[in-house]
């Protein structure tokens, strides 16, 4: 007698496979099978259909194809709902991106295989100032590219019969990173996670989070990570390395995504602390410049007598109007280095100076900025460190008819100085003015020809 089977296994059993052919069929596993060509070729390049964009975004007509490498993967939840490849396996010219509503994409599209995309059909697009393909989304009347259905991804992104390759990072700094680069594969050495996210975990659950790496020279680039990647939770590592990732770009910022934790490895010490501030004796007030026809022209001319690169990091000019005892205006110098054996020229009126002079100073400011002294006021030159390094004039004494006064003309160090004093000394200066004391030439100055900015006299 052969035994029955009870109803309820049966049941269960039949809703068994109901459920995981729905399963599967949710991750999309069955829709992109067999879709591998090997007799279709690229026609066009990525810089010819981004050429194609005016200012909107819309659906390409023609049959263009082209041709690229995946260097992007989905498999740990970093980067999704997208593809980035790059046109060429190694030392790639260009990167482009395409939008998919398709889960595990990995799966189909594993790093280094070469794909061919039909682009009749899809949506050219330009977000941020980075170019895509991809569906269309539309909010409020405005038309922009979105994910490309799963349904239709094999119609269009077409996976080559040729092998897969490796897709080696193209070694980069971050001051060499170009536009070009967006959505290739890069790697950058010398890195590390800035001092402050040390101990912090890659991103908080479940939202987007920024960290950012640096370089031993102090340069930065942001490190983009998921909310739902599978190692969110992990803290960021310590210690000095490589990251390999796709270089994204937001306008002229860049910065990477990783695909796993392998791309990130720290094996090396961290950088060494950098000494950004530096004081030094051989900068100094060469040239003070208040010309009698057009005080627009004013400028003041600094030097570095010595045969090295110095950074301004933290030095201040400061201007005591008058006879003021207390600081009435100052300029940060902060942003800028002053070559060995050069000049350095600050303006109040940028434009003025190079009409005048015929080039641009080294940096513009303000009016009533110290620049933009009429020739009776004092100046010192200050270090990183609170300390004055060079003076002209004397604090508390208005210039007026005295040794320090260049109205209506200048001051001129002497050639032979070669380092700073903080105590004014009038024999290191040639003065020129329209009321000055004993000593100096009562002579007023014309710009441009009076003057001789950008060159120690």
């Amino acid at each position: 007698m052969k035994k029955r089977i009870p109803k309820i296994r049966i049941w269960m059993a039949v809703c068994t496979i109901i459920l995981l052919y729905s399963c599967v069929k949710e991750r999309n596993f069955d829709r992109l099978e067999g879709n591998p060509v090997s007799n279709l070729a690229a026609n066009t390049t990525y810089s010819e259909v981004k050429n194609l964009f005016q200012e909107n975004t819309f659906q390409i007509q023609e049959d263009l194809i082209i041709e690229g490498y995946i260097s992007s993967s989905d498999e740990m939840g970093n980067i999704f709902g997208k593809l980035h490849f790059q046109d060429k396996a190694e030392n790639p010219s260009e990167g482009f991106q395409i939008e998919i509503d398709v889960r595990d994409s990995y799966l189909y599209f594993p790093v280094g295989s070469k794909i061919l995309i039909k682009l009749k059909g899809l949506y050219l697009g330009k977000s941020k100032d980075v170019f895509k393909i991809g569906g269309v989304f539309t909010s409020f009347g405005n038309v922009s590219v979105g994910r490309l259905p799963a349904a239709v991804v094999k119609k269009h992104i077409l996976l080559s019969t040729a092998v897969k390759v490796k897709i080696p990072p193209t070694l980069v700094s971050i001051e060499s990173l170009d536009r070009s680069m967006t959505n290739t594969l890069v790697a950058i050495d010398e890195l590390e996670v800035i001092d402050e996210e040390l101990g912090e975990s890659f991103a908080v659950d479940g939202t987007e989070t920024i960290r950012t790496l640096k370089d031993c020279n102090g340069n930065t680039i942001k490190l983009l990570n998921s909310g739902f990647s599978d190692f969110r939770s992990k803290l960021l590592p310590s210690g000095k390395g490589t990251v390999v990732g796709v270089l994204l770009r937001d306008k002229n910022e860049f910065s990477l995504a990783i695909r796993s934790l392998e791309d990130i490895n720290f094996g090396e010490e961290r950088c060494k602390e950098i000494v950004a501030e530096f004081s030094s004796n051989k900068v100094f007030l060469c040239e003070l410049a208040d010309p009698d026809n057009n005080s627009k022209a004013r400028f003041i001319e600094l030097y570095n007598a010595s045969n090295e690169p110095l950074s301004l990091q933290g030095w201040t000019l400061l201007r005591y109007t008058n006879d003021n005892t207390e600081v009435s205006a100052s300029i940060d110098l902060s942003d800028f280095v002053i070559q060995g054996q050069s000049t350095f020229v600050i303006s109040p009126n940028a434009m003025e100076f190079e009409k005048v002079y015929g080039f641009e100073p080294d940096m513009g400011v303000g009016i009533n900025s110290p620049a933009d002294s009429n020739g009776d006021d004092n100046l010192q030159l200050v270090d990183p460190f609170g300390v004055v390094v060079d003076v002209f004039g004397v604090i508390g004494e208005d210039g007026s008819n005295t040794n320090h006064e260049f109205e209506d003309g200048k001051a001129v160090r002497n050639i032979e100085i070669e380092e700073a004093n903080k105590t004014y000394t009038f024999s290191e200066w040639k003065i020129y003015n329209d009321t000055g004391a004993q000593g100096t030439t009562k002579s007023v100055k014309n710009a441009p020809e009076d003057f001789n900015p950008g060159n120690r006299n």
